[in-house]
């Protein structure tokens, strides 16, 4: 409100504020006036005029009217007030449309509100109800002015109060959030004192934690933002801020607390990686003997894959152990990234070698299982096909041509394959890689009919 009858340094009310002071100071100077008067009374030198009747009930009337107006008035003001700060928290968390609009009918209505109370304010320096010889006529003119002025007062009074309840989930929203951001702020200070303390305990511990004590000291400049308050830079940013920093520095304290047994796990790493490095080069060492046989054996369909095996893992196992090597560099110098990143690599070289060293001795015991004994390979094939082929006729009289269609392609195939066995030098490798084949184009066809049926059902 831009002008209240108790504010003195408005332009709109000094014989107003006057007005509401005088009738408080009249009332606390009436015995000393009363009494400086009887003696001359006694005298019979009375100098007030007094009228009774009409004059006088008008004026209380008026007075009455102007004391509703007074209270209206500073009821409006109240009222105002409190949703300025309403508005205020709004806007210190908000700055949706919603918000926006909210500011506009703030600043709508508080314009109609100091219209009513510039016409109040009128009222009451217009009619000056202490004044000797006050006449009814002008008494009820002033109380019908500022019953008016109460009226309108009231009006809007009533309208603002309807404005503050639609800004009932703006308001709870923000309250909300500013109800969660001390909250938040500490929790962000007292995480990074426990990064700190943590980080701290690591280090007296003789393990360096450059890498920690760097994302630490990265958090300094927000918690100087934090400090700044939210006045500073806003609700929303300071109370994201203060979420990231606190998940920022929980992520260094565990990192440090876990750190000793980062440590022990990489030097566990290395002993594990650097044995079965060697035992994959005595292992690799067996493998050109396997190829020795399966040359002598089988036709080169059946090998000339594997030929690049040897050559390959003794490289690998080579690299390996040079990635070992810098890896303990890594450790020794407490790079931890560094370190796990080189066993890494370590472990993946050696899985790589372990499966083409294995692939050899693999390749030979199917080799000779199926020269052995052909039939057991064809049979599992056979059984596979008529499963499926069970499953595609069950509840139908005829199959459904996307079902039979590969079947018959799968019974198709097997045949051929059972033909490449024929001859002096049969190539296994290749019956087995059919054979294989054909199983995996049945189970498709059986997941198919299995979706399809479990879709309908």
């Amino acid at each position: 409100m831009t002008a209240t009858p108790s504010q003195s340094d408005s332009p709109l009310v000094p014989r107003a504020r006057l007005q509401v002071l005088g009738d408080a100071l009249t009332l606390i100077a009436l015995p000393l006036v009363a009494a400086l008067a009887l003696p001359a009374a006694f005298a019979g030198g009375g100098t007030r005029r007094w009228f009774g009747g009409r004059s006088e009930s008008q004026r209380a009337e008026a007075q009455a009217a102007k004391d509703a107006a007074a209270a209206a008035f500073y009821e409006l003001d109240t009222a105002q007030r409190d949703l300025r700060i309403s508005i205020e928290t709004i806007t210190a968390v908000d700055a949706s449309p919603d918000a926006r609009q909210a500011v506009a009918g703030f600043e709508a209505i508080s314009r109609r509100i100091d219209e009513a109370s510039h016409r109040y304010i009128e009222a009451v320096d217009a009619h000056d109800l202490d004044r000797d010889g006050l006449e009814a006529s002008v008494a009820a003119h002033a109380r019908t002015e500022l019953t008016k002025a109460k009226d309108e007062l009231a009006n809007v009074k009533r309208e603002l109060d309807r404005f503050g309840d639609s800004l009932g989930p703006l308001l709870g929203k923000a309250e909300t959030q500013l109800a969660r951001l001390a909250p938040a702020v500490e929790r962000a200070r007292q995480g990074l004192l426990a990064a700190s303390n943590a980080l701290d305990a690591v280090r007296q511990s003789g393990l360096k934690a450059d890498d920690l004590a760097a994302r630490l000291a990265a958090l300094g400049p927000e918690l100087t933002k934090l400090n700044q308050g939210a006045g500073a830079h806003g609700v929303p940013q300071t109370l994201e801020r203060a979420e990231r920093v606190a998940r920022e520095a929980e992520a260094v304290r565990v990192e440090s607390e876990r750190l000793p047994e980062r440590a022990a796990e990489i030097d566990h790493r290395l002993v594990s990686l650097r044995t079965r490095a060697q035992a994959l080069t005595t292992r690799a060492g067996q493998v050109e003997p396997v190829l020795s046989e399966l040359r002598r054996r089988f036709t080169a369909a059946c090998w000339q894959d594997l030929q690049h095996v040897p050559d390959q893992a003794e490289q690998n196992v080579a690299q390996a152990e040079q990635k070992l090597r810098e890896a303990r560099a890594a450790r020794d110098e407490q790079r931890w990234p560094d370190a796990t990143s080189l066993l890494s690599t370590v472990r993946a070289l050696l899985n790589s070698t372990d499966e083409s060293v294995s692939a050899a001795g693999d390749r030979l015991r199917r080799l000779n299982a199926v020269q052995k004994d052909p039939q057991q390979e064809i049979d599992r094939t056979r059984f596979a096909i008529r499963d499926a082929q069970r499953l595609a006729m069950a509840g139908r009289n005829t199959p459904d041509p996307r079902h039979a269609r590969p079947l018959d392609d799968a019974v198709t195939r097997l045949e051929r394959a059972i033909g490449t066995l024929e001859g002096r030098h049969p190539d296994y490798w290749h019956f087995l890689t059919e054979t294989e084949a054909v199983r995996q184009s049945v189970a498709r066809v059986v997941t198919q009919i299995r979706d399809e049926r479990g879709a309908g059902h």
